[in-house]
């Protein structure tokens, strides 16, 4: 049974790669799909293998974001937080964080 390029790439995504790569190889993927030369075949397997890569980077995304804390200032002192997305609306500006309060 021959091993397909797409399967290949798919099966490291089990692996340890880089959220980075996984974006990379989503990217790749994308830009070839949207170049309109590739079969139906190919077109499915890239499919399949963006699914996967998909939920590869948000399973990833989702891990980083319970793991954020935001630097709240307190008077003088400086503690953290556990990051609540509530307190961060599209109007907030969070390079500046006295802007939360």
């Amino acid at each position: 049974m021959t091993t397909k390029k797409s399967d290949i790439k798919t099966e490291k995504v089990n692996e340890k790669i880089s959220f980075e790569k996984a974006l990379e190889r989503l990217e790749e993927i994308v830009e070839e799909m949207e170049g309109g030369s590739l079969s139906l075949d190919k077109m499915i397997a890239g499919f399949e293998e963006g699914q996967t890569l998909l939920k590869f980077c948000t399973q990833k995304l989702n891990e980083v974001e319970k793991k954020i804390e935001v630097l709240v200032k307190k008077g003088d002192k400086v503690s953290t937080e556990p990051f609540d997305e509530k307190m961060v609306d599209e109007d907030t500006d969070v390079s500046k964080p006295d802007s939360l309060f």
